[in-house]
């Protein structure tokens, strides 16, 4: 019965037509699930070799020596363990404990393997330690003005001068937001004089780090034990604005440095709504980098959790910045706060959230997607505003262990 459900997800994913890498990704990942771990391995090894960051290969070939372990398959195993660490993998505590590879403790090269990793600083409780990487901005220039006199050659050159030499920050961006490369020349070619116009200003991210820095140190007077991360500026493909890895903040700076002289004829309703102003740019520093404090939050897949992972953000982002980065949500929501808040209670306990947060596809013309964000900013307000301890409060946010109780505590939307 099991050889027929492998070749039925053999077929499939031969004719979907989706592109190779992820394609043999999924795969990958079903015959993981269904513990045909010898095929598996094979999958994940087609996906990296698919794809184009080493993020993603790193990844794929750990999978894949995962699975030759499970299998007992020793030597295959740490092979493709030690390709993924050359990739830089260097994950040393995952690694260690992942039953996965127990297969492998036993053999002498083990130690040498795990003596090896030495991984980078990513962050520090010293905020005037903390990193912003801009170095990926120069290289993407230098990539597009190559790219602008050999169009027929470009995907090509950006892998060359852009992605291959790029940083940590910038391989995870393109890994988890824009997954092949081809999808990055696509979407620059259908956005050819937006992307023209935005030059000068992505250079200017060099004079905002004053204040930028400034709500990092804002952070730490209010939350002792903040970290800071290294912050990477990348240009992408209007993907995501910013978003987090282990290796630090990831900023997509093309969606993040409006002025009135760059064209949007270009974008569609909700990429020219979220277009943000170059000026806000430190405070999108700030949202994310309350992002990245967040790992004491209990896990669960209600639109609770959802939209306080968000609407924090956005509150204590404003806390130590002096603004939020989604203004036009509070603009768009006065006099209309009972109906946001009646539909969101009906919801709010469900395991689902694609009515309120990344709902890009819900953007009109009457009405916001996203306004789970503007839920959560008001839940975290109102809990703040209330607490006589201030520090604690925070606190208290970012390591929220039981979600309903911190939303009954905070009295938000009692009153609809």
């Amino acid at each position: 019965m099991l050889k027929h459900v492998f070749l039925a997800l053999l077929l499939f994913f031969t004719y979907i037509k989706a592109d190779a890498q992820l394609r043999y990704n999924r795969l990958a990942d079903s015959l993981y699930a269904a513990k045909a771990y010898d095929l598996a391995a094979r999958y994940y090894q087609l996906s990296g070799k698919a794809s184009d960051f080493s993020r993603a290969k790193q990844e794929a070939f750990y999978n894949a020596a995962c699975c030759y372990a499970l299998q007992g398959k020793a030597d295959s195993a740490m092979l493709l363990l030690k390709l993924s660490v050359k990739l830089g993998n260097d994950n040393a505590g995952h690694i260690k404990e992942d039953s996965d590879l127990y297969q492998l403790h036993k053999r002498a090269d083990w130690q040498k393997v795990i003596a090896g990793l030495h991984p980078r600083i990513k962050s520090t409780h010293d905020p005037a330690k903390a990193r912003l990487i801009t170095s990926d901005i120069h290289r993407f220039w230098d990539a597009y003005d190559r790219a602008q006199k050999y169009t027929a050659n470009r995907l090509n050159i950006y892998r060359k001068y852009y992605i291959q030499p790029g940083t940590p920050g910038l391989q995870d961006y393109f890994t988890y937001k824009i997954f092949e490369l081809k999808y990055f020349v696509m979407g620059h070619d259908k956005r050819p004089n937006f992307y023209a116009a935005i030059r000068k200003n992505t250079y200017a991210v060099e004079q905002q780090k004053p204040q930028m820095m400034a709500s990092f140190i804002k952070l730490k007077e209010v939350y002792s034990k903040a970290t800071f991360p290294d912050v990477y500026f990348i240009i992408g493909d209007f993907s995501s604005g910013g978003t987090s890895s282990d290796n630090g903040l990831l900023i997509g700076l093309d969606q993040g440095v409006r002025t009135p002289d760059i064209p949007t004829n270009e974008l569609n309703l909700w990429q020219r709504n979220n277009f943000n102003n170059l000026v806000d740019l430190p405070h999108l520093i700030a949202h994310e980098l309350i992002h990245f404090n967040q790992n004491g939050m209990a896990r669960d897949t209600t639109l609770l959790r959802s939209v306080l992972i968000e609407g924090m953000a956005d509150f204590l982002g404003e806390l130590i910045s002096g603004k939020t980065v989604n203004e036009r949500l509070h603009i768009w929501a006065k006099g209309k706060e009972k109906k946001i808040w009646t539909d969101f209670k009906k919801e709010m306990y469900l395991n689902r959230a694609k009515n309120w947060i990344a709902n890009s596809d819900q953007e009109a013309a009457d009405k916001p997607a996203d306004l789970g964000y503007w839920v959560g900013y008001q839940i975290c307000k109102s809990y703040y505003d209330q607490a006589t301890d201030k520090k604690q409060a925070v606190a208290d946010m970012l390591n929220i262990k039981n979600y309903a109780a911190f939303y009954g505590k905070s009295g938000a939307g009692k009153m609809y």
